[in-house]
């Protein structure tokens, strides 16, 4: 959660750029919409407004999130980014969580002005 608050602002103090080279993300009230999801976690639960809001699932990109991932009965996602925790210390984990984000810039409030 540390470097989910570092990677929160912008800020009056702490870090001047989010750890681990994850990008900045908006507080949550200045996402637009509350169907995007405010940021990555190891599990990710999506209903269906938010999977459709930031594009989730396209079988063309999303092959690998998708072999992680389960359909709730109500339209939703489950999605799992790596097969055990998320542990930032390790550099596979660290990556996937990078290209989440990467894949998916409406999540933080990232591509909105």
């Amino acid at each position: 959660m540390l470097d989910i608050a570092d990677q929160t602002g912008p800020k009056l103090y702490g870090p001047e750029k989010p750890p681990r080279g994850l990008p900045a993300i908006k507080f949550p009230e200045e996402i637009p919409s509350p169907e995007i999801p405010e940021f990555f976690g190891w599990l990710n639960y999506w209903s269906a407004a938010a999977a459709s809001a930031i594009g989730f699932p396209d079988p063309a990109r999303d092959a690998d999130l998708l072999s992680r991932a389960r359909r709730t009965e109500s339209g939703g996602w489950v999605v799992r980014l790596t097969g055990a925790p998320l542990d930032l210390d390790n550099p596979a984990h660290l990556d996937t969580l990078k290209r989440a984000y990467e894949r998916f810039p409406d999540i933080g409030g990232r591509s909105t002005p």
